[in-house]
């Protein structure tokens, strides 16, 4: 009996999620349907597999979004996360599995007692981050209570950055996610913590100064900054009693100083409009955040306002963007200086058809056994093939795939709104990851705890 699966929104994580189903089509009886607002945009090499069909889809369209959910024996969302939520009541209403990539909702999550009334599995951050890092610290974490131990640290790291090989702008990054999500990186809150027992908060205008720093082998130094609220997990987890629980983003050296050069502009605010923004120049746009001055150019007020010299490398970071240039323009209407400023590094840092990017994941677990403290650290490193089969893609993808079948096979029958904690999950998920290269390697530490010098002032 043929089973069919409804991806729905194939965006630029989808590549190995679709190659993954496409394959194993023959051999586990699926019928792949995508469902997107822009088919033709989707690679002929899925479009014309004989196990795909791709539909129009516009998910506000009640009528079709139901009848695709209805005619699927299971669904996949890459949809951004707001707009999980209808193809979620569908899915209780046609009794139907879901998986996402995304982070559980308060509207997802309030659906958890219907899902499990109709037996479904509502499977979510089952991608990267969240997704892999779930299911990697659950494997170590219940490793390490099975033996006895008690855990006292955890902290963990993600970063989706350019490889080594494409590395070619000062800022050692170029975009291999949703460039808008980086641009808004940080924002909505303090970031929130827990070190050695005492609660920590970290204002958003401060986020990018506190950075704690990473080495990874023969891959080189990392920073990472505060994700907004790494306490979210600590009941998932089970780390009530844990003195330290911190979750960050990485990036290579330097990122941070400089990108707090657009957060002390404003360029990172998406509150308000620009009204005349369509047209305006680069060089205008940077003007705009700057004192008025008779004399002085723009690049002399900026540094005056940054307070930096003109050999200080950020100084070279912001010129390598073409900031200041009077003949590059703005395309976009009534946009806010954070749409402006993504389209600006849109510019410079978006991946060329043949570079490659990379993930770095990185844990630090910190438990007691006997008496003795002890601390294991593991890391991840993934580097993607070019700009369509990027790490990104694959990290996220193929999680995601993994778990669909793992679904529609029975291997994984908890019913409920869920996120990827239990054995059952995780499992199966990572020991199939490490066929396609996605595997940790870890290292026995001395215990350190927090490292209060690894954090800049």
């Amino acid at each position: 009996m043929v089973r069919t699966i409804l991806v729905v929104g194939a965006g630029k994580s989808t590549s190995y999620l679709l190659d993954y189903l496409l394959k194993n089509s023959d051999s586990e009886n699926l019928r792949l349907v995508i469902g997107d607002l822009q088919p033709k945009n989707i690679p002929e090499q899925f479009s014309s597999h004989p196990n795909c069909d791709v539909i129009t889809l516009d998910i506000f369209n009640d009528d079709d979004r139901k009848k695709a959910v209805s005619s699927a024996s299971i669904v996949i969302s890459m949809l951004p996360a707001s707009l999980h939520i209808k193809i979620a009541e569908d899915c209780i209403q046609f009794k139907k599995h879901l998986v996402t990539a995304s982070y559980v909702s308060k509207e997802m999550e309030a659906l958890n007692d219907e899902v499990k009334k109709n037996g479904l599995i509502f499977m979510n951050e089952i991608g990267l981050d969240p997704g892999i890092d779930h299911m990697s610290a659950m494997e170590v974490i219940d490793r390490i209570r099975a033996e006895g131990g008690k855990m006292l640290l955890f902290e963990s790291f993600t970063g989706g950055l350019v490889a080594p090989e494409s590395d070619s702008n000062l800022w050692n990054y170029k975009f291999t996610w949703n460039p808008r999500n980086v641009v808004l990186a940080g924002q909505g809150g303090a970031a929130k913590f827990i070190q050695e027992g005492t609660y920590k908060y970290i204002p958003y205008q401060k986020l990018f100064r506190r950075t704690e720093f990473l080495e990874v082998e023969g891959h080189g130094k990392f920073e990472a900054y505060a994700n907004r609220d790494s306490l979210k997990y600590r009941e998932a987890y089970g780390l009530q009693d844990a003195l330290t629980l911190f979750r960050g983003t990485m990036r290579r050296v330097g990122f941070s100083k400089a990108w707090q050069m657009f957060v002390i502009l404003g360029m990172t605010d998406d509150s308000y409009t620009i009204e005349n923004s369509e047209g305006m120049s680069y060089r205008e746009f940077i003007n705009l955040f700057l004192p008025y001055s008779p004399t002085d150019s723009v690049e002399l007020k900026l540094r005056y306002y940054l307070k930096i010299d003109q050999d200080d490398i950020r100084w070279g970071k912001l010129l390598e963007l073409n900031l200041f240039d009077p003949n590059k323009k703005i395309p976009l209407k009534n946009a806010s200086p954070a749409q402006i400023l993504q389209h600006i590094l849109e510019d410079s840092w978006t991946l060329k058809e043949d570079e490659k990017d990379m993930i770095v994941m990185y844990h630090k677990f910190g438990y007691e056994l006997n008496g003795v403290k002890k601390q294991i650290d593991a890391n991840m490193v993934v580097i993607g093939e070019n700009r369509t089969y990027t790490a990104m893609a694959k990290t996220v993808g193929l999680p995601v795939a993994i778990a669909t079948l793992q679904i529609l096979n029975k291997k994984i029958t908890t019913p409920g709104v869920q996120i990827p904690i239990n054995k059952e999950v995780y499992q199966p998920i990572l020991d199939e990851l490490k066929s396609h290269g996605v595997n940790f390697k870890e290292y026995e530490v001395p215990y350190l705890g927090y490292n209060p010098d690894s954090v800049a002032s």
